[in-house]
Formats: structure tokens, C-alpha cells, sequence
């Protein structure tokens, strides 16, 4: 994992107004790593460019993404731009690996969303992008690879304008493309910029727009005013009175524009072949936040429920909020966490409002990637790692004892796909449950059960590939060995009607006996809503201290599940009535009592099962479209469109996870290796009933 070694120490005395804290976001293989390494490097964080294909990229550190060529967890750096601080949290773009783009950017004040200039709008830039509108984050865009065969600039700018819903406005705009793609031109500055100097695209020459682009450059420069002014009322009245608007007050115009979530700059280049990042650069400074533009956070106070809010400013009170959690083999367990207000000293004490724990802060870390340097205090605005917190949850809100407040959680997918491990010796086992806890700890996306049945563990994550980097990290961080079963989906039970149901549990084997009884409602919730408990007791037939028993018993059976053993979802149980007895009651009958009305009352009500669904796009060779969509409609997929891109055709569809096992494989078998395939998880729906029967047939005897 991480290493002792110290970074460059980082000047920390800045103004709030100069520093970002940005994500880098986009579908896989659009080109995030590469942009951060040339970010760094620009910057002078890195004395190189650092190389995917190499291995040698500072924000991909871990051994499996050097291998892989992919990013699977976010990593965090600072660095300097213009005198502004830039705080970067590069994400991964596997669909696996989602969590870390969701909780990077429930932190973040700003990020830059990278596409390729020749796929365009995909579908997790999609998802991605949606993650950043829930927590309203600004954003600018990057169009990479404009060297690339097919790259399509003013194409892809339609595509974030129709497929995402936005104002997207060039900043930049290219100088040819494909091979010939040379430089951009500045439509702020008016200037054609060109990397002409070194091929490692440091240095860069401004000259005049060359004649074949200026009517280009100013139809696209008028084009930015007008669309800046009609989401700016300061410069909406210049416009309509067709005054000059000096670069100065576009700027602030943009800025303004992009803050509010109305206008999205775009800019333009190849990271690869180093042109076009400098620009990107002073967008982010330019156009994204600091804390300053945000202002304040709002969270309730713990114990009143009132909302409340900080200024996020280094004089109000403390106010954090842990995002991360990371296993070091040097210092143990860091917790990542940004501060919203307030400072804070290492050795210091924090109250985590959600847990109602106090921890001490033994010390405090600025990350860049797997280094650190370690610093005394720490400032609002600031993302840094905790070292000492040993009950801290990502999530969880870090505070004054003297000033609560809870901020808003962070919520994660619920896994699709499970995954049997069984250790292979004795000491193995002993250390499974350590280190499985400690994965836990890191990845709020991985569950983990015990099948008291069959002896084994059962994993379950967010993909194959989530899974596989699991097992593997278990075998060489960990040196265990195990023996590892099929992926299997992760089906889920679910009731069908509305019904009332009664547990009662009367033991008497001599001495005190147990008394518990209870009376339910079970009422199915829609797809995605969980479980919700209801105490409608009343008149005291339960006493207070049962009703979490019952409660208890209730999750523990839904947890188990009745129809086929997997766990039951989407229900609302309320408890209405129920009797008990003044010697033989207790937790534990209280608790049989719920679990038993839960198994009567839902094989009552008719139970389902329900199968994830995946959205999924595949791009093949158009003469292969009509063998691919047959394949997919055997696989009971719904074709929802095609569309051409160049001489492919895309396919968007949406199928159960059931079906897709080893699809990649598949589709490169039908197109002659040209096929390329991407799934995610969509929603949940029910397995049809011959399916079911099967399933539940084959589940049954397993147990049997």
C-alpha cells in the first residue's frame, strides 16, 4: 500500500479564494489518469510524465491498476496553478468502482469531466454526470483525444448539449484534427495557441488566428456571449444594446454562469500527445469555485433536529466530514475527510455526530496519492487524511463537541453479484474475519455474509471485475490463500400484496419460560426503497423495551430470506399489537415472535424474485448489428435504440445480469474482435415465473 516517503512540502498559507477542490470524472478509457499525470506535471508536482502503459503513473499506485491499466480507487494530490491551490481527486471510471466517484464528488466544489472526441457522450459519462447533478457540483468539460481517428469536436459538444441536458459553451475550439490536430484556438483570448516548442508540450506559442479559422473563431465567439448573457442579467442588458463586452466581464460572466450550474465551458486537446491541458488549467481556476463562492453547508443539529448551517471559513467552529477509508500498512487506518469550517490540530479530539463517539486525531496528512507529508494543523477548505479515528465510518460527520451537526451521508448502490470464499488452511480462517472487516471498512459497496449451511462466505460487490480485485488484493496484501466460487447475481426477495400476520413464541422447558407475540402488517414498497419499520403500538400491549426485538427479528428473517434464502427487500412492516407476560417475556422471544410473523406473513402475501437489470451499450461493426441484436433478444434483452457513431453501430439495451455472464467474451466472438461491450446496474425486476421455479428448484436442493 502506501509508502513513509514524504512529497514536496506543500504551501499551505492561502487565501480561501485560491484554492479548488476539484474531481476528475468521465467513462472508463476517456483519458482521466493520463489528463491528472499531465496536470501534475504542468504544475511541476511530477519531475515526469507519468505513463499508463509504463506503470508508471502517480495516481494509479496500487499494483492491480499498473497491471490493469485502470483506476480502481480515487487518489487524492495537491498542486499549484496561477498561485491557486488545486486539491485533485483523480476517480476511477469502471462502473464497479462507482462508490469512489460517488463519495469523491459528494466533497468536491468543482470537477472537470473528460470525453473522448470520438466516442462522445457514453454511458457512464452519463452516470457520472448525474452523480455530479445530485450534489450540484460546477463543472467544466475536457474533449480529449482530438488526435484520435474519427474525433468529432463540434459533434461531441452537441451530445453534452442533447444527451446531458446543458449549456455547453467552447472555450476552446480545435486547430484540425485527427493527425492534423495542431493546437486550439482561445475564444476568450482570441489567440491560436500551438505546442510547437517540445514534445512534451510545456511550452507553447500564441500567434494570430490563421485566416481559414477566423470566421470560424468568431461565429463561435459570439455564440459564448450570447449563451454566457443569457444566463447573466449583468451582461444581458450589454447584449440586448449590442454594447462591447470587454474579456474582463465575460470572464466574471462565465464564472458566474458556471458556479450556477447554467453554463458548462468546454475545452479541447489530447492529453496523450500533451496540448491543450494548460488552457483546461486555467479553466479550473478561472470558471470552477473556491470555497469562498460557496459560501455555507447546510447539516441538522443532532440533538434539536433544527438545520444549521457553517460558513465555510476557518474562523467558524469545526465541521468535517469523513469520505474515505484507507488500510496503510505503515500507519493503519486513514480516514479521508474534507473540511467544510473551522480548523483543526493534530493530537486534537473530534465528536463524530453519528456514531456519538469521540476520537483523537493523532495525526494529520496531505496526501499526494500513496506519499504524504505530515502537517500540525489543518484549515477549512482543506481535504486531508486523519490518522487515530478507529470507529470512523465513511460518511460519518466529524465536529466541535461543542457545536454539532450532522451533514448529509453519502449513499452507495446496492451490490448485484455475489461471490463464495473459502479459506484453504486452518490460519486462513483465523485471520479471514480481520481481514474482511477491513475491507469493509475501506469499500461501503462490498457486503459480506456467512453461509452457516455450506461453511462459506459469501461476497457480494458491484461487478466481476469489483470482485476479482477483492480476491486478489485478499492474496498479496493479506497472504491468504482461498478457494473461490462462480460469481453468482444477486437475486432478492420481494412480497407481492398487502396481508396481516401474527408470531407468537411460548416456551416452557421448566423454570422461567420465554413469552413473545406479536401482530404485523407487511405492505410491498416500490423497487429501491428497502425496508421501513412502523411502531404503531399502542395502549402499551408491547412494552417499549420489545420493540426493537421485534424489530431485530424481522430484519434477521428478511435478511435470510423465505422463498429460495436470499435476502427480502422493498417492505414496510408495522407493528400494530401483540401481548406479553410479566416473568416469560424477554428480547430473545420478542425477537423469535417478530422473525416468525415475518416468515408467516410473507408466504401469505406471495413472494418474487427479483433480478437486477442492466443498462448496456455495444458498439459493433454495422455488419454485425442484426447477428448481436438476435444474440442480445436471447438473452431476454430489451433493445431500447441503435445509433451510428462513424462505421460502428451502437447498441443501447437493457438485460438481466443473469444472462450477460462472460458477455464480453461473447460479443468479441460475433464481430471478429471488433465488438466492444459496457454494462451497469439499472434496477431490479421480477425473474419470470418458469425462471423463478428453477431457481428456487435448484436453491432448495443446494440446501437440502
Amino acid at each position: 500500500m502506501a509508502t513513509p516517503v514524504s512529497v514536496i512540502t506543500t504551501d499551505r498559507n492561502v487565501p480561501l479564494d485560491k484554492i479548488r477542490n476539484i474531481g476528475i470524472i468521465a467513462h472508463i478509457d476517456a483519458g482521466k489518469t493520463t489528463t491528472t499525470e499531465r496536470i501534475l506535471f504542468y504544475t511541476n508536482r511530477s519531475y515526469k510524465i507519468g505513463d499508463i502503459d509504463d506503470g508508471t503513473t502517480v495516481m494509479d499506485w496500487m499494483e492491480q491498476e499498473r497491471e490493469r491499466g485502470i483506476t480502481i480507487v480515487s487518489a487524492a494530490t495537491t498542486t499549484f496553478w496561477r498561485d491557486v491551490r488545486i486539491n485533485i481527486i483523480d476517480t476511477p471510471g469502471h462502473v464497479d468502482f462507482t462508490a469512489e466517484v460517488e463519495r469523491s464528488l459528494r466533497v468536491l466544489d468543482g470537477a472537470v469531466v473528460v470525453f473522448d472526441a470520438e466516442e462522445g457522450v457514453q454511458s457512464q459519462s452519463e452516470t457520472v454526470w448525474r452523480q455530479a447533478d445530485k450534489y450540484k457540483v460546477p463543472r467544466v468539460c475536457f474533449i480529449n483525444k482530438m488526435d484520435k481517428l474519427g474525433a468529432n469536436f463540434t459533434g461531441t459538444v452537441e451530445q453534452i448539449r442533447t444527451m446531458l441536458g446543458v449549456t455547453a459553451v467552447p472555450v476552446t475550439i480545435p486547430i484540425g484534427k485527427e493527425s492534423d490536430f495542431v493546437g486550439v484556438i482561445h475564444l476568450l483570448k482570441m489567440k491560436a495557441i500551438y505546442w510547437d516548442q517540445d514534445k512534451e508540450g510545456t511550452k507553447f506559442t500564441e500567434k494570430e488566428i490563421p485566416q481559414e479559422y477566423v470566421e470560424v473563431a468568431q461565429k463561435a465567439k459570439a455564440e459564448l456571449i450570447e449563451k454566457v448573457s443569457e444566463h447573466d442579467d449583468i451582461l444581458l442588458e450589454k447584449f440586448l444594446n449590442e454594447e462591447d463586452i470587454s474579456m474582463d466581464e465575460l470572464m466574471a460572466g462565465l464564472r458566474r454562469a458556471t458556479i450556477s450550474y447554467k453554463v458548462v465551458p468546454v475545452y479541447c486537446g489530447t492529453s496523450l500527445r500533451n496540448k491543450g491541458v494548460q488552457p483546461l488549467l486555467d479553466g479550473v481556476v478561472d470558471f470552477l469555485p473556491s470555497p469562498v463562492d460557496l459560501k455555507e453547508i447546510e447539516g441538522v443539529n443532532p440533538k434539536t433536529s433544527a438545520i444549521e448551517k457553517r460558513q465555510l471559513v476557518a474562523e467558524e467552529k469545526l465541521c468535517m466530514l469523513a469520505f474515505k477509508l484507507q488500510l496503510d500498512t505503515h500507519v493503519g487506518k486513514i480516514t479521508y475527510a474534507r473540511i467544510y469550517s473551522g480548523t483543526i490540530n493534530a493530537g486534537s479530539y473530534i465528536y463524530n455526530t453519528r456514531q456519538n463517539i469521540r476520537e483523537r486525531i493523532g495525526r494529520l496528512l496531505i496526501m499526494h496519492a500513496n506519499q504524504r507529508e505530515e502537517v500540525d494543523k489543518a484549515y477549512a477548505g482543506e481535504i486531508v487524511a486523519l490518522v487515530g479515528p478507529k470507529k470512523t465510518k465513511t460518511g460519518d460527520t466529524l465536529v466541535d463537541e461543542a457545536a454539532p451537526i450532522s451533514l448529509e451521508s453519502i449513499k452507495f448502490p446496492e451490490p448485484v453479484i455475489s461471490l463464495a470464499v473459502e479459506p484453504k488452511t486452518k490460519s486462513d480462517q483465523e485471520k479471514m474475519g480481520t481481514v474482511i472487516q477491513k475491507f469493509l471498512d475501506e469499500d461501503p459497496t462490498l457486503q459480506v455474509k456467512f453461509n452457516h449451511d455450506t461453511g462459506q462466505t459469501i461476497i457480494s460487490g458491484m461487478g466481476e471485475l469489483h470482485l476479482d480485485i477483492f480476491v486478489d488484493r485478499m492474496r498479496r496484501e493479506y497472504k491468504m490463500n482461498v478457494n473461490v466460487g462462480q460469481p453468482q447475481v444477486a437475486y432478492r426477495e420481494t412480497i407481492q400484496s398487502e396481508v396481516a400476520a401474527e408470531g407468537k413464541y411460548i416456551h416452557q422447558s421448566g423454570g422461567r419460560g420465554q413469552y413473545g407475540h406479536c401482530l404485523i402488517r407487511l405492505k410491498p414498497l416500490a423497487r429501491g426503497e428497502g425496508f421501513k419499520f412502523v411502531n404503531a403500538v399502542k395502549g402499551g400491549s408491547i412494552p417499549n423495551e420489545f420493540i426493537g426485538s421485534v424489530e431485530k427479528g424481522i430484519k434477521e428473517a428478511m435478511d435470510k430470506g423465505v422463498l429460495a434464502g436470499y435476502p427480502i427487500v422493498d417492505l414496510e412492516a408495522q407493528l400494530y399489537d401483540g401481548t406479553y407476560h410479566d416473568v416469560d417475556s424477554s428480547d430473545i422471544a420478542f425477537k423469535i415472535a417478530g422473525s416468525m410473523a415475518l416468515k408467516s406473513g410473507t408466504q401469505k402475501a406471495g413472494l418474487s424474485l427479483i433480478e437486477p437489470i442492466m443498462k448496456i451499450e455495444v458498439t459493433v461493426p454495422e455488419d454485425n448489428m442484426g447477428t448481436v441484436i438476435g444474440d442480445l433478444s436471447s438473452k431476454r434483452a430489451k433493445i431500447v435504440a441503435t445509433k451510428k457513431r462513424g462505421d460502428s453501430t451502437i447498441i443501447d439495451a437493457y438485460a438481466p445480469l443473469a444472462e450477460l455472464s462472460g458477455y464480453a467474451t461473447r460479443v468479441r466472438s460475433l464481430t471478429q474482435g471488433r465488438g466492444i461491450f459496457y454494462m451497469e446496474p439499472s434496477y431490479y425486476e421480477e425473474v419470470p415465473k418458469a425462471i423463478q421455479d428453477k431457481i428456487v428448484s435448484e436453491r432448495m436442493g443446494n440446501r437440502n
